[in-house]
């Protein structure tokens, strides 16, 4: 298989289809609600998990077999039932279509993988095999969940909240890369995992005051 082109997908608003209602189409919808997506499901039988998605207005239910028409306005479909007649007829709709699809553990039918994704906060870390290990995916990411801790979350949410303020506040292209780079090289992420916020505090102060000076 040729080499995957990774990349991130603005899908707030988007339109996304899921064809299957089970554990693993239920796990799609809520990567795709986290997100942002609109969600359209299509399955005669859902989880309770999906039917209360559906009966609080954050996915639309179409309860009975797929369609071709439920394509209609698609930006990106995951076929998810346990039919692999299903599953095939949905993959060959969308590529006759040049619609991205992702047809669950049959990679020869899709043409975009979902990756193992950690995430902390606006940090997000994925994990892809092209679809030959899901399970060497998930095993990476288990490692890299130790190593990058919740104290990721917190200094992202510094690293942005600064940002603003330095690109509004410094005109010097090369002040503001001393800034963040040292922010970054700084010991903030290891202050935080022990919680010294004063600490914290002193050393963006000193990287903001500093590289200004």
């Amino acid at each position: 298989m040729e080499n995957l082109y990774p990349i991130y997908l603005k899908l707030a608003g988007q339109l996304c289809l899921v064809v299957g209602g089970g554990k693993v189409a239920e796990r799609k919808v809520g990567s795709l609600l986290e997100c942002g997506a609109r969600v359209r499901l299509v399955s005669p039988a859902v989880t309770s998990q999906i039917e209360e998605w559906a009966n609080q207005g954050k996915l639309e239910l179409r309860q009975r077999q797929y369609q071709t028409g439920d394509l209609e306005g698609a930006f990106l479909v995951f076929a998810a039932t346990n039919q692999e007649k299903v599953n095939r007829r949905v993959s060959e709709e969308c590529l006759s279509r040049n619609l991205a699809v992702n047809v669950v553990d049959d990679p020869p039918r899709c043409n975009f993988f979902v990756p193992s994704v950690i995430r902390r906060g606006k940090l997000s870390i994925a994990i892809s095999t092209s679809g030959a290990s899901p399970a060497l995916a998930a095993k990476i990411r288990r490692q890299l969940e130790r190593q990058f801790g919740p104290e990721y979350e917190e200094f992202m949410e510094i690293l942005a909240d600064l940002r603003r303020q330095v690109l509004a506040g410094e005109a010097d292209i090369q002040q503001r890369k001393q800034i963040f780079s040292h922010l970054v090289e700084s010991d903030i992420l290891d202050l935080l995992r022990k919680k010294k916020y004063d600490q914290v505090k002193e050393r963006i102060q000193n990287a903001y005051r500093g590289n200004r000076s």
